[in-house]
């Protein structure tokens, strides 16, 4: 089994180096850090056991990447991870990527150099070479949310696409025809998956998908406005506009109130992500809801057992469809993530 010092001769550089980038270092060279993990991976080098056995002891503090704070779901998100850490005899430090990849790796780095236990991740992309470079140094890290494809990590996240398919076939029976979608980066596991549930529920319908009704969004409010405007701009504009993020929604449903128009009677809108807030708008928003409290728990719980040597294994939780007036249908006007 190759070791430390393999390594180390095969990249050319110190074993100290070697270190420095399996615990993803600020200050090693790109050249180097390249360098090692091209050796890393033609000697089959696995560090986790090393790595763990050179911490001294555990500081009971985890870190916590969340994509936007200022978005009501990872908000709640963060606050259950926290009240589950607790429990468990751990404290939380929260980092803002803002959507920003270059923040999220900020983050991270500052984290590392406090010597957390472990990191929980809503990666704000998908192809951080930081993120890979901490996986392969053996820090415990779990993906909440989203996650980064080819990276071996656990993965707790919510499935959305039956509750997709609950969405489209409740707008299907209430007579719509055209639907909308505003999307969320390409680059995020969460935009992509949602666009194509949307897209496949649809097909099962016999209902088309236009490019025109695929607006591109980024999770935030003013992407929403943006799209819609676009939909309403068309000559024959939607008649439903499915937002793929709560913030999104609102930035919908802040540009059809513009147009002078009324939701539901003039045009049918919906959202992924259920938000406390949503029952108090005029109309109260048809939404899909994740149950992010259980989620949280299960990514806590994960990075303890990463943590005490366990092998946790990847948690997928069903999404719901809570009906309420917007989409124009009965409403049951509930929350399912408690």
């Amino acid at each position: 089994m190759a070791s430390i010092k393999d390594v180390a001769a095969e990249a050319g550089v110190s074993a100290a180096t070697v270190s420095r980038v399996l615990n993803s270092h600020p200050s090693v060279s790109e050249e180097a850090r390249t360098r090692v993990l091209a050796a890393v991976e033609a000697l089959g080098y696995r560090p986790n056991a090393v790595a763990r056995s050179l911490r001294t002891a555990q500081t009971r503090t985890l870190g916590l990447v969340i994509s936007d704070v200022l978005n009501p779901y990872f908000t709640e998100l963060a606050r259950f991870v926290e009240e589950e850490a607790r429990a468990l005899g751990y404290s939380v430090i929260i980092g803002n990527a803002d959507e920003r990849p270059d923040l999220q790796d900020h983050h991270i780095r500052t984290l590392i150099d406090r010597r957390i236990d472990g990191l929980l991740v809503s990666p704000a992309d998908g192809g951080s070479p930081l993120m890979r470079d901490v996986a392969l140094s053996g820090t415990p890290m779990v993906f909440v949310d989203r996650w980064i494809p080819g990276i071996d990590v656990p993965v707790v996240r919510a499935d959305g696409t039956g509750a997709v398919k609950d969405l489209v076939a409740h707008l299907h029976g209430l007579g719509h025809r055209r639907l909308a979608i505003i999307a969320g980066p390409a680059a995020t596991t969460t935009g992509n998956e949602r666009v194509e549930a949307f897209r496949e529920a649809m097909q099962g319908l016999g209902l088309a998908l236009p490019d025109a009704y695929i607006g591109q969004g980024d999770f935030q409010a003013a992407s929403g406005r943006r799209a819609t405007e676009g939909f309403l701009a068309l000559a024959e504009p939607p008649e439903v506009v499915f937002a793929a993020d709560n913030l999104m929604a609102l930035g919908a449903l802040d540009a059809i109130r513009a147009h002078g128009l009324r939701v539901p009677d003039d045009i049918a809108l919906a959202a992924f992500d259920d938000i406390p807030w949503f029952v108090h708008t005029d109309p109260p928003i048809t939404a899909i809801a994740q149950p992010t409290a259980d989620l949280a728990r299960a990514a806590v719980r994960a990075l303890a057992d990463l943590i005490e040597g366990r092998t946790p294994q990847s948690v997928t939780l069903p999404a719901r469809l809570v009906v309420r007036r917007s989409s124009g249908g009965a409403a049951t006007n509930q929350r399912s993530d408690r």
